[in-house]
């Protein structure tokens, strides 16, 4: 389809171009995950422990403040996959890191 095309949205019940229905798919198919604070997160991002964390099947616990490098997007809004120097494959909550500036 040229850009100039225009499509009916049955969800929307509009006609509108081809660009802007793929848009909008795009955009409703992404999903938003925000910190402690409600910080936007992004992949790659860099956040920082709001409180100890004890790491279930590692024996250890991550201490408040430590700080999380290059983390990714699970497509879950509350869970960040990272990596920690002798924890592979960490899975986070949201809600216990805050975005790095």
């Amino acid at each position: 389809m040229s850009d100039d095309d225009y499509v009916y949205d049955e969800e929307s019940g509009e006609w509108m171009s081809a660009t802007d229905l793929a848009e909008r798919r795009a955009a409703a198919g992404r999903v938003e995950v925000r910190d402690s604070v409600g910080n936007l997160l992004a992949d790659g991002d860099q956040v920082t422990l709001i409180k100890d964390l004890d790491v279930k099947g590692a024996g250890q616990t991550l201490k408040r403040g430590t700080l999380i490098k290059s983390i990714r997007l699970t497509g879950d809004a509350q869970e960040i996959d990272c990596r920690f120097d002798t924890i592979k494959g960490l899975v986070l909550r949201a809600e216990f890191v805050r975005k790095r500036n």
